[in-house]
């Protein structure tokens, strides 16, 4: 269809809008940092896939008692690792950047039953890697696999 001039968007797709993130909950100054102290961990029940399988946990991350997220830890069976606890994090928009993943990652890792823990994610993923590291997870060099896999053994011995 040509454009005449009469009509100077005809013919033209609309662009569909961009919402606008979230922003209820969230203080003024999107991208402040939250103090470690602030975030905690509410155990829940998750669901299937989502921590409520054999050897699994289900918690929701809170800010100041408001819901931000979710960690849960699901037992897999998985090449090359084998049988072991893999955890998966999911952090609201508004909130990720701000060092809730990281509190949630240190803080999921010392609450759960299991002692060693592993992490799956993509390599591109930077942001959520480096909130691992800070957690105390480390990279773990498995040739063949694309994802990057990271590791938390925690030490429950008692030294005096």
């Amino acid at each position: 269809m040509a454009n005449t001039g009469k009509n100077p968007g005809a013919g033209r797709r609309r662009q569909p809008r961009r919402r606008a993130a979230p922003s209820a909950g969230v203080p003024s100054g999107l991208r402040e940092p939250v103090p470690s102290g602030d975030v905690s961990l509410r155990r829940g029940k998750g669901s299937r896939g989502r921590g409520a399988g054999q050897g699994g946990e289900y918690w929701h991350i809170e800010v100041g008692g408001q819901r931000v997220g979710s960690v849960y830890i699901n037992v897999i069976d998985e090449q090359p690792l084998g049988e072991h606890a893999s955890l998966q994090i999911q952090i609201s928009k508004p909130w990720q950047g701000r060092g809730v993943g990281r509190t949630a990652y240190a803080l999921a890792a010392t609450a759960s039953r299991h002692r060693t823990i592993y992490l799956h994610m993509r390599r591109s993923n930077i942001a959520s890697a480096r909130a691992a590291q800070h957690a105390g997870f480390r990279e773990v060099a498995l040739p063949g696999l694309r994802q990057c896999v990271m590791i938390s053994r925690r030490d429950d011995s008692a030294s005096c």
